[in-house]
């Protein structure tokens, strides 16, 4: 799920949290699922509280298991956060290649991406939260590639230009300022200023993606 990416951190708390989750299992039973639980547990408390805030036992506690059960799937939170950040963002590169790639008009490409990209959001709107409002932490560590989703949208781009089906500009800007639309109203679906289910906005978010293409 990680693919090559490399931790910039540093496991601060790891060797301060070993003495505390080993006498933790000594008496608290292994949990079966644990994994499930804990990211769903952290997911809530990156979110209320920011991942500098939570600790590893708050984690634990919340998810209703041992800190060495955390311990036994991720070297500690950061590891955990950038796993979780990782899983949404690999998902979505796969999603926009498989749609702007696909069969059909411009238009019908850029609106099964963005459908796609609202079904998602609805699908587990935590996951997609917390992918959302951690991009500038994590974007910096992730390596450039072909299947990130910004390379796809730029290299999309860049063809539809050099075959005369939108007007010539810089790929890249235009890629952000495509995927700006998006992007922006799920921050404030986030903030609660949309209402409904993100996927009810996708037909208004295409109509203003493709305004952003043809400009």
């Amino acid at each position: 799920m990680l693919r090559d990416t490399k931790l910039p951190f540093t496991n601060m708390e790891g060797q301060m949290a070993k003495a505390s989750s080993t006498e933790q299992a000594k008496t608290k039973p292994r949990a079966r699922n644990a994994r499930p639980k804990i990211e769903r547990a952290a997911l809530k408390l990156f979110i209320h509280e920011g991942i500098d805030a939570a600790t590893t036992r708050e984690i634990a506690e919340k998810a209703g298991v041992s800190e060495g059960a955390l311990y036994r799937h991720y070297k500690g939170k950061d590891e955990l956060a950038l796993s979780l950040f990782m899983e949404t963002h690999n998902r979505l590169g796969a999603m926009m290649a498989e749609a702007l790639t696909g069969d059909g008009s411009l238009e019908e490409k850029v609106h099964a991406a963005v459908k796609a990209y609202c079904e998602l959001a609805d699908e587990d709107f935590l996951l997609f939260s917390f992918h959302l409002v951690s991009l500038n932490r994590f974007l910096p560590y992730d390596k450039r590639r072909d299947d990130d989703p910004v390379s796809i949208t730029e290299k999309i781009i860049a063809g539809l230009m050099s075959e005369g089906h939108i007007p010539k500009g810089d790929p890249a800007l235009k890629a952000a300022m495509a995927l700006g639309v998006v992007m922006q109203s799920g921050q404030n679906k986030i903030y609660n200023r949309l209402p409904g289910p993100f996927s009810q906005h996708a037909d208004a978010m295409c109509r203003a993606v493709m305004c952003v293409l043809k400009s």
